[in-house]
């Protein structure tokens, strides 16, 4: 149990770009990637913004036959994987499968593939159903299929914590490598849930904005004027493996995940524990798993959603863990940028977190124009900053009392 693990690649599919590479160039730059929804006609829907992958074509990155049996969650995770792997250098083949495992995670799951065949089924009756409609829309088919394409026999399922799902399904890969059922894994999130039973759901619970009429500005973590979350879509996964077999190979090392804490608020189905206590003990199990004192850490990905409890509270766990450094401690919330890709989320910011470990910027928090006397650290308002970064803490929190803390530091061999 006392392996260390290590990340030697990153995919990621935002709003933002297909690849690392243009989501980490947006990022830095505090480009927005929310807009009017086009996926479907939002007329009537009391949120009408969200963070759309545009100009996808799956075909560029799977079989076209294996691309309509597919959900366009798992045609996301496809992208991803495809560039983690390649960055890894990892090449799966019957040598090594049994060594392989693939854990991905989502909230929703293939929702839109459900709703097009619930539809099929009211207007043209049972027997048009397409047979292709249970493994579509099963959660863990996506980890299933990349597991086929792969090879990946050590073990494949799907994480289903909410919006913790991506943060956790990397720790728990981690977990496996750590107690020797898999020496490498394809881990993270994906999500495709702009479709309008979601909108409309998540609108009736109040958790989105209706600030319809400035898009750019919709996603505004920790800022006053915030009313809402924005969401996103798309993937993010990591290729995480023990050192040993990184180094056996000579694959460039990125980071060490050095720690991961999850914990329950047993609060309430979706508003956060009243004191911050379940994501303080998240934060504090990383940091003891990781051997890192709180002033260690240099930055912090901030699950910063835009919704006035989930951003007040945060901020108050986050003191209570770093307490007066948390008001020298750089906080951002790539959220702003992205929307909130649910169970895609903690992945996408884990990749985040990394490069800004790689590259010495922390990303900003955009549309910080008006402060919240609750929220009173420093969240790097809309200019990206340059900083020197030795460990970063990455945090994910989710419906049902979900809490996920994760921390990257820089690879130093023992």
């Amino acid at each position: 149990m006392n392996r260390r693990i290590v990340v030697t690649g990153t995919g990621m599919i935002t709003a933002l770009g297909h690849n690392a590479c243009d989501n980490w160039e947006a990022m830095t730059a505090g480009k927005p990637g929310i807009a009017p929804i086009t996926l479907f006609d939002a007329t009537g829907y009391e949120s009408r913004v969200a963070g759309e992958v545009k100009d996808f074509d799956p075909a560029k990155y799977m079989d076209r036959k294996e691309a309509r049996r597919a959900d366009r969650l798992t045609q996301f995770a496809f992208v991803a994987a495809d560039e983690a792997l390649k960055q890894s250098g990892f090449v799966p083949d019957k040598a090594n499968g049994n060594d392989f495992a693939v854990i991905v995670g989502t909230a929703i799951g293939g929702i839109a593939t459900l709703m097009a065949e619930y539809d099929t089924l009211r207007e043209k009756g049972p027997g048009r159903v397409s047979p292709f409609l249970m493994p579509m829309m099963l959660s863990d088919m996506t980890s299933g299929q990349l597991s086929i394409k792969l090879g990946a026999k050590a073990v494949n399922y799907a994480l289903i914590s909410a919006c913790a799902s991506g943060a956790d399904s990397i720790g728990e890969a981690a977990n496996i490598i750590r107690r020797g059922d898999a020496e490498i894994a394809l881990a993270g999130g994906t999500e495709a849930a702009i479709t309008p039973i979601c909108m409309a759901g998540f609108s009736a619970a109040k958790a989105l904005t209706t600030r319809n009429d400035d898009p750019a500005g919709a996603s505004r973590p920790f800022d006053r004027e915030r009313d809402g979350f924005v969401m996103g879509e798309g993937a993010g996964l990591l290729v995480i493996e023990s050192e040993e077999h990184a180094l056996a190979r000579g694959a460039d090392i990125l980071a060490e995940l050095a720690g991961y804490g999850a914990t329950s608020d047993a609060f309430h189905i979706t508003q956060p524990d009243e004191n911050g206590e379940g994501a303080t003990r998240a934060m504090q199990k990383a940091l003891k798993q990781a051997g890192l004192r709180p002033d260690d850490i240099d930055y912090l990905n901030a699950h910063g959603t835009s919704t006035p409890m989930n951003d007040k509270l945060e901020t108050l766990a986050i003191k209570r863990v770093f307490g007066e450094y948390a008001y020298s401690l750089p906080i951002s919330s790539t959220k702003s940028m992205t929307g909130h890709l649910l169970g895609a989320a903690g992945a996408i910011e884990a990749a985040a977190s990394i490069l800004a470990m790689q590259h010495g910027v922390i990303p900003p928090t955009t549309n910080y124009t008006t402060p919240d006397p609750d929220c009173d650290l420093d969240y790097v308002p809309n200019v990206a900053r340059s900083a020197s970064i030795e460990a970063v803490m990455s945090n994910s929190l989710g419906f049902g009392g979900h809490n996920a803390s994760l921390i990257f530091r820089r690879y130093r061999p023992a």
